[in-house]
């Protein structure tokens, strides 16, 4: 019954039922995967078999796969702000580690290619606890972001040892051919990061708006990359990191790039987990762990020397205990290029037929994964919330929210504020242009009413002609509302081959301050679609998008609650709306915060502390009032806040999608649960 069929089959089933379950156990979805493959590859099962063609084909996909979303999600702005400590850092948790790992080697009786590769493997580190430090918005922090940049380094070098060791074990390999290798490798790195980012730039440019062709060209730069690497002597993961890292300010955070991400991590890279657990022999897995000398030496090697780097990275830069340990926790998961690496070691073959590496260190490097992607992200929710931000993220509060954005160089600065409310459904308008016209007053500036007509082939179409007549007395009707509150109304037609772009087109033509949408509390098919144009404008447009179910008129609102768990920049500017409504309206805002049982009492009054800072606002004399909640449950306590407010305020966070409105999994719940009237900030993606 075996088949490619067949085969494709059980690989969806594990991907679907397997991480789930493990991660109810608190335990990675990825060691669900390798279980997976254990028990139906050859040491359990036997209906998966690694050397299929259908295997690996998925397994080798997966592969370069992973090691482009690495490159991909690096953060090159980051790595750009603190470059030189970030060259420090990447320096000492590569080379201690390093040495390490090839002590280790040499001292069970590895060769010293051997020895060096295993010192690679244990150099490198994946960001697996990064959501956690970004949730608890301390990202800013200058030794969190010397950590992320770090990672560019260690990731770069770590694959750089792997394609000189694997050409010393092919056996093709001197003096000549290393020095041919390091000057191909560095041409070829030119070539992509500059190459592929300018091709990729021109490519978005001129393909507009079609998703589906930028996707295919995004693959196409990967496996381009991938097999590009291959040509020249070194392993496809090189030419597939190099590839993400080109392509990164390709896609910024636009849609494009959570449809790679997605397809990579729903299919191809948990099929690479799966072939990593069928290469696993349990009875030498076993014997390893018998034998638990190799292992206990590498996972305490790892442990010990990425704690040195991050000691000595203190020392040097003067960083406060909680950082060194923020440090050390985020350099310690071993996962991408580390399980990457291992593989092409592991399934390298000399004319002898010998491995480079051995079942030992595969399997050591399976527990090393485990143990440290458990034990990275615990150490960094006990730390992270003890590290401060730069005082300027707070002091940034009190500056104005709403910034101007000239089209040109010129210092004009009399240009009005200004708010762009697109207008689509008769029984929500009031209240949207009610809202703009709140804020537009207190600003002392003006709403762009705007109706966007979907373009037809010929533009003397009669149905053409009847809707902008309907969208015309539409309009007509907006500018009453906005005359009622004494405000100046600009109403504008706009015909255009696509709502979202159109919104964002005549919001930039009119440098707009900011765009106030609505959102229906339906799931229909026209609320899905609804929502993706929504999730279009937040991405393309240059300003913050204000997104709104308003149950009631804006100007009978008395109460606004505001989730705080976290100081990102995207949270103050949400606070700081709030104060501007409150103040336009005489409302009240509460401060609201959710605050984990396990946080420390001296934790949570440093909190509380900031929280005074951001309520003592001398500009906007409003009412503001902080309300704290010890709950793991963030969503049912903003739920039985909301109970007593008439608005709640969010902003939005690109992870799942809710009626096609990217939010997080907490602000899904409260969307669907909710029972008054909500506000979704959007900011504009970089």
């Amino acid at each position: 019954m075996q088949g490619p069929i067949f085969t494709f089959t059980l690989l969806l089933l594990v991907i679907l039922v397997v991480p789930p379950l493990f991660e109810r156990l608190r335990l990675p979805g990825l060691v669900g995967l390798l279980i997976a493959g254990i028990v139906l590859g050859q040491s359990g099962l036997q209906w998966l078999d690694a050397k299929s063609e259908t295997m690996q084909l998925l397994s080798g996909i997966g592969k370069v796969y992973l090691m482009f979303v690495a490159g991909l999600e690096i953060d090159l702005k980051q790595f750009h702000k603190t470059r030189n400590r970030s060259l420090g850092f990447g320096f000492l948790t590569f080379i201690v580690p390093m040495i390490m790992g090839t002590t280790v080697g040499r001292l069970f009786d590895f060769g010293w290619n051997a020895s060096v590769l295993i010192g690679s493997l244990l150099a490198s580190h994946t960001l697996l606890a990064y959501p956690i430090v970004s949730r608890l918005g301390v990202v800013s922090n200058e030794a969190v972001m010397v950590t992320i940049g770090a990672t560019i380094i260690t990731d770069t070098a770590a694959l750089l040892v792997l394609a000189v060791c694997v050409g010393i074990h092919l056996g093709s390999f001197t003096a000549l051919s290393f020095a041919t290798l390091i000057v191909g490798l560095a041409l070829y790195s030119v070539l992509v990061l500059v190459g592929f980012d300018w091709a990729g730039k021109e490519f978005f440019r001129r393909s507009g708006d079609a998703e589906g062709n930028q996707f295919l060209f995004i693959l196409l730069a990967l496996f381009l990359a991938s097999v590009g690497a291959q040509v020249i002597g070194v392993e496809q993961i090189v030419g597939a990191f190099l590839a993400g890292l080109a392509v990164n300010d390709v896609l910024g955070n636009s849609p494009v790039k959570e449809k790679v991400e997605f397809v990579g991590s729903v299919l191809f890279i948990p099929c690479f987990f799966i072939d990593m657990g069928l290469l696993i022999n349990l009875p030498a897995f076993l014997e390893t762990l018998g034998a638990i000398w190799l292992t206990a030496a590498i996972v305490g090697g790892l442990i010990s020397s990425k704690f040195i780097a991050a000691l000595l990275s203190k020392w040097l830069y003067h960083y406060k205990f909680p950082e060194l340990m923020t440090m050390w926790s985020l350099s310690l998961p071993q996962v991408a290029a580390t399980l990457t690496a291992t593989l092409v070691g592991y399934q390298t073959l000399n004319a002898a037929g010998e491995r480079l590496i051995g079942e030992g260190v595969l399997n050591s490097v399976i527990v090393l994964m485990v143990v440290t992607s458990v034990l990275g992200p615990l150490i960094t929710a006990r730390f992270a919330p003890q590290l401060t931000i730069p005082t300027t993220a707070l002091e940034s509060l009190s500056a104005p929210w709403f910034t101007h954005t000239p089209l040109s160089d010129s210092k004009e600065t009399n240009r009005p504020f200004t708010i762009v409310v697109p207008t689509y459904n008769p029984k929500t308008q009031q209240y949207l242009i009610e809202m703009a016209a709140l804020l537009a007053r207190h600003e002392s500036g003006r709403i762009i009413p705007v109706a966007i007509v979907k373009a037809p082939v010929y533009m003397d179409h009669p149905q053409l002609e009847s809707l902008l007549e309907r969208n015309h007395k539409r309009l007509q009707a907006t500018i009453a509302i906005g005359q009622e509150f004494n405000v100046e109304t600009q109403a504008a037609i706009r015909i255009d081959d696509d709502v979202a772009t159109g919104i964002s087109r005549v919001s930039r033509e009119h440098n707009a301050n900011l765009i106030v949408m609505g959102w229906s509390r339906t799931t229909g098919f026209r609320a899905r679609l609804f929502g993706n144009v929504i999730d279009s404008v937040i991405c393309a447009a240059h300003c913050p998008v204000a997104v709104t179910r308003l149950l009631i008129s804006p100007t009978a609102i008395q109460s606004i609650l505001v989730l705080v768990n976290d100081f990102t920049s995207e949270t103050l500017r949400t606070i700081r709306f709030a104060q501007i409504l409150a103040d336009a309206n005489q409302a009240t805002v509460v401060l609201f915060h959710v605050s984990n049982p396990q946080m420390s009492t001296a934790q949570s009054s440093e909190f509380s502390a900031r929280l005074s800072a951001i309520a003592a606002n001398r500009e906007l004399k409003i009412r503001t009032t902080i309300e704290t909640v010890h709950s793991s449950d963030i969503a049912g306590a903003v739920l039985q806040a909301a109970e007593d407010v008439d608005l709640v305020m969010l902003h939005t966070v690109r992870y799942r999608t809710a009626g096609g409105l990217a939010v997080s999994e907490v602000t899904t719940h409260i969307v669907q649960s909710l029972n008054c009237s909500l506000i979704l900030l959007g900011e504009p993606q970089a």
